[in-house]
């Protein structure tokens, strides 16, 4: 397994939630590690990102003042601090691992080559 998410749950909104996407030594070595969330009957949306050089972030305009990614690279792991959650913030949260993500489709799943199973979260009003 290249990637393993897990610290989903259920939370009322206002609340606060970690995700953490422990990865293969190949995983966390590649040059972007992402969070995409996906709900039912919609696509999956780019929610943060994390670059290995330099460790530039991004984050999708809805998150942002919100959430926060970091890197342990002593774990081998990413983070996802989510605070301030909104019902609109439940969905199934999947980690990703891009080789070769250039800038331009960091927000694009498509550019990614390893998933993890995905955790879910849910916020309730």
């Amino acid at each position: 397994v290249q990637l393993q998410a897990s610290g989903g749950g259920l939370v009322q909104a206002g609340g606060s939630l970690r995700l953490s996407c422990v990865a293969s030594e190949r995983a966390f070595s590649a040059l972007v590690i992402a969070w995409f969330r996906q709900v039912p009957g919609k696509e999956r949306e780019f929610v943060a990102a994390i670059r290995k050089s330099g460790g530039h972030t991004y984050y999708v305009d809805s998150v942002k003042g919100r959430f926060t990614i970091s890197r342990d690279n002593a774990k081998n792991t990413v983070l996802l601090q989510m605070n301030s959650l909104k019902p609109e913030d439940t969905a199934v949260y999947y980690c990703a691992a891009g080789l070769r993500t250039i800038l331009s489709t960091t927000t694009d799943p498509r550019g990614y080559d390893f998933w993890g199973q995905g955790t879910q979260v849910t916020v309730s009003s």
